[in-house]
């Protein structure tokens, strides 16, 4: 069985990742998807070609540093400077996931998965 799953992830067409990508959006509107989308990066991305796995090695880090940006803005926020945080927050969020689901519409690696910005 697991030579059955393993031929499927060998084929994967990065619609996993495009997945996640389309779950870390709705999470602007529904805050736990970003979580199952988390879960299944770190689910999937052993068994996935290495194209794919550049996508997911990016989601882990998208949601770890918005987690962290995220949290400093809502600390922020008692000084009012913490809007300007969240706002950019989402406008990074917005732009990497977006940018994101170009590269696996295209199959394509994402160029730096390491990076802080996009």
């Amino acid at each position: 069985m697991s030579d059955v799953q393993g031929a499927g992830a060998a084929q994967d067409n990065g619609s996993s990742a495009n997945l996640n990508y389309i779950l870390y959006l709705v999470n602007l509107v529904v805050p736990i998807t970003s979580l199952v989308g988390l879960i299944m990066a770190y689910m999937y991305r052993g068994a996935a070609p290495a194209w794919v796995q550049t996508h997911y090695q990016f989601q882990i880090r998208t949601f770890w540093i918005g987690l962290l940006v995220g949290f400093l803005g809502g600390l922020l926020t008692l000084i009012l400077i913490g809007w300007l945080v969240l706002l950019a927050l989402v406008v990074w969020w917005i732009i990497r996931c977006v940018k994101g689901m170009q590269h696996v519409s295209r199959r394509e690696a994402y160029p730096n998965p390491q990076t802080w910005l996009w």
